[in-house]
């Protein structure tokens, strides 16, 4: 039997699988695209380089611009002043201004009041007092008393602390930021130095003699109220002595001279200025010579600073003491600064005489009448001329070149200018 041959089978040959084509095809395309998004962050990248090399340029050509325009204002030396600002003040020709507080206190004969930046009174103590001398503990308290009289009044920035009276007139008084007074009490025969708590309570009592300790010249007393340093000038064998001396108030003490801590004697020396710059630095000034002391409880010399010019004037700040020394073979003086490790860290030369010198912030700003002269504690000379009417008081103030100025014809926020 024959079988009839199927003409319809046919044989399937091997061809290519569909799935690999379509892996491949991604994988081509995943390819691709890899290299779409390199490029694209090599672009990001670049930009963001481009950006941050253009942000350098621009912010050194404005730090550069302001480093310029910086020394333009303040390496110069300015010759005239513009009124920005004018404030009354209501004041006659008898009133004395002194730098407190975020103002100033303005006292006569009839009162003390503290006026703020505005020209207006914060508050205003009356009284009747004929020769009025203030002393203040930088800006937290003040002492005005009656020279040759016997009152005193404490204060700080709300107003009036305490009165007190005294029994001998009044030649000196000093304040701590709590308001504890130290005064030196005027007697033919001997002074004596008294303190006093801001509510007028006796605290200490020392007898001072020209035979024995010698003559108070000048006596200081620490932030705290706690030291009192005196300047004693006695003569011993023929030869002058100044005795500087430090009293711890603190604690119960059974005798007066339980009180001094520690002394030292300077022979053919005579100081008439000792102060505490803060509660650890205190100085007593010489003739020719300065000494620095260090210590809260019993300070000790840290420093002699020995000086080749003759002392015109003494100032000081929490910071800085300041001397205006008078050149020996030559005209004019020589300005110069002293931080609180006794290095001079500040001097130029000036002529000209000035009445009044003080340190407010880091500038040393000199007046007499109408004259003006500024220097900053770098020693740049950033004023030297004139103002319209003679300066009571000036300080700096925030602003370029500002400054608030009493005179004789008022308050002026002023400006200055070439």
């Amino acid at each position: 039997m024959k079988h009839k041959k199927k003409t319809d089978f046919h044989v399937v040959q091997n061809t290519e699988d569909v799935t690999e084509l379509v892996i491949d095809k991604v994988l081509a395309e995943l390819r691709e695209e890899d290299g779409i998004q390199e490029d694209i962050e090599e672009q990001v990248r670049q930009h963001k380089k481009n950006r941050r090399i253009r942000i350098t340029a621009i912010s050194t050509l404005a730090l550069v611009a302001a480093i310029t325009i910086f020394l333009i204002i303040h390496l110069q030396t300015y010759t005239s002043a513009r009124v920005i600002t004018k404030y009354e003040n209501g004041s006659d020709g008898n009133v004395n201004y002194i730098q407190f507080a975020d103002g100033m206190l303005k006292y006569s004969k009839d009162g003390i009041a503290l006026v703020n930046r505005k020209g207006k009174e914060a508050w205003n103590q009356p009284y009747q007092i004929k020769n009025p001398i203030v002393d203040t503990y930088y800006n937290e308290a003040a002492v005005v008393a009656d020279k040759g009289g016997n009152t005193m009044m404490v204060l700080d920035r709300e107003g009036l602390k305490g009165e007190i009276q005294t029994t001998l007139p009044v030649e000196k008084a000093v304040v701590s930021a709590q308001g504890i007074v130290c005064a030196v009490l005027k007697n033919d025969t001997s002074p004596k130095i008294i303190c006093y708590d801001a509510a007028g309570n006796l605290l200490v009592e020392l007898a001072t003699s020209l035979t024995g300790t010698g003559y108070p010249m000048d006596v200081g007393i620490s932030e705290d109220g706690k030291l009192l340093l005196v300047s004693y000038l006695c003569v011993q064998d023929g030869k002058l002595v100044t005795k500087v001396k430090y009293y711890n108030f603190e604690g119960e003490k059974d005798r007066i001279q339980d009180y001094e801590v520690t002394g030292d004697d300077y022979e053919n020396i005579v100081a008439p200025s000792a102060f505490f710059m803060n509660l650890k630095t205190s100085v007593v000034v010489g003739d020719d010579r300065m000494f620095f002391y260090s210590g809260e409880g019993k300070p000790k010399l840290e420093k002699t600073v020995l000086l080749n010019k003759k002392i015109k004037s003494v100032f000081h700040s929490s910071r800085y003491v300041g001397l205006i020394l008078k050149n020996e073979r030559k005209a004019g003086y020589e300005l110069c600064l002293f931080n609180a490790s006794g290095k001079k860290v500040m001097s130029e030369e000036f002529t000209g005489d000035f009445s009044n010198v003080k340190i407010s912030g880091n500038q040393v700003l000199m007046y007499d009448g109408k004259k003006c002269s500024v220097y900053t504690r770098t020693g740049i000379h950033k004023y030297d001329g004139e103002l319209d009417s003679n300066i009571l008081e000036i300080f700096p103030v925030v602003g370029v070149n500002k400054y608030i100025v009493i005179s004789t014809n008022g308050m002026d926020v002023i400006r200055f200018v070439k």
